[in-house]
């Protein structure tokens, strides 16, 4: 599988990664029950089809996530390389909230080692920013992390140019997780060119926007803990919008022999600011069919094609 390197003298990432936040189970944001043995075998699918890096957080079920990431890469560890996140925790009644102050972050990261069952953590990254605690706090506190060795590259996630400015001022910012697909697209003018430019790696969570441009998606289906029940994108008129794009689409993708989902990976990946495309999957079938995305080689064309697309419906 082809390589990119992450942000500034850094790793080289599989251009697909795997996303562990739906099989962190049931939680406030969770995308319902989930079965932790056809997780922990999607993960080993991921791994021995060519994956070498996988994205998780402390807050995805509450640790859950990070739990089962330990029981699937057990043996390999040294071959996997490990992103999580920290600043979101559960405010004791389950629900999550920001908190990047130094203490806590420094509290997570030794929770997050314990329940990853490792003494370092390849990539960490702060998974909000907190409008309570200066962000110079939280990244001095990050990169005194990585001076220790506990972490081996700092991150973060969500930040807009004016954070990263901030950060960038007192240490290398390794890499920016954003959310980035087809239909959600505000971080293309400012922040990836601004990643591009400064040496930070990109590594983009919900490239087929949570299922919405698999060219499957049925909101009937969806169980009644899922968080897409209430979020901005599976509501009207944004929902009938976005699958209205997804038939315009599918006679593109069918050219490649290609499902939307597979085109809406490539299309992220397109632009030269990413390094890798976060994909989630909860079962072995899953993670097979989003490997077959870095099959397909999106030509100026079919990008130009697209574009016209998504510009009729004002995406």
């Amino acid at each position: 599988m082809e390589k990119r390197i992450l942000g500034k003298n850094g790793p080289e990432l599989t251009v697909i990664g795997f996303g562990a936040w739906a099989i962190g189970g049931p939680w406030e944001w969770g995308w319902g029950k989930v079965d932790d043995s056809q997780s922990i075998r999607a993960i080993q699918a991921a791994i021995d089809n060519g994956i070498n890096w996988i994205d998780t957080a402390a807050v995805y079920g509450f640790g859950h996530s990070e739990e089962v990431v330990a029981k699937a890469v057990k043996g390999k560890r040294d071959k996997i390389f490990i992103a999580t996140k920290c600043g979101l925790v559960n405010d004791g009644s389950g629900h999550a909230i920001n908190n990047n102050k130094p203490e806590s972050i420094r509290k997570e990261v030794e929770d997050s080692l314990r329940r990853l069952e490792t003494d370092y953590i390849d990539l960490y990254q702060i998974h909000w920013p907190d409008p309570e605690t200066p962000v110079e706090e939280s990244w001095e506190a990050m990169t005194k992390l990585k001076e220790e060795g506990k972490v081996r590259y700092i991150g973060v996630s969500n930040f807009d140019v004016p954070l990263l400015e901030k950060c960038m001022s007192i240490s290398q910012v390794q890499s920016l997780q954003p959310p980035y697909s087809m239909i959600r697209r505000e971080y293309e003018k400012e922040v990836l060119p601004y990643c591009l430019k400064n040496q930070i790696g990109v590594v983009a969570y919900s490239p087929m926007q949570a299922g919405l441009l698999t060219g499957k998606f049925d909101k009937n289906k969806l169980q009644p803990d899922d968080w897409r029940q209430k979020g901005n994108y599976f509501q009207e008129p944004l929902l009938s919008k976005s699958l209205a794009v997804v038939e315009k689409l599918k006679p593109i993708a069918a050219r490649q022999n290609k499902t939307v989902g597979q085109m809406a990976i490539a299309w992220v990946l397109k632009n030269p600011a990413l390094t890798s495309a976060i994909v989630g999957a909860r079962n072995e079938q899953q993670v097979l069919e989003n490997i077959k995305a870095t099959e397909y080689k999106m030509s100026d064309e079919e990008y130009s094609e697209i574009e016209t697309i998504l510009k009729e419906y004002d995406f």
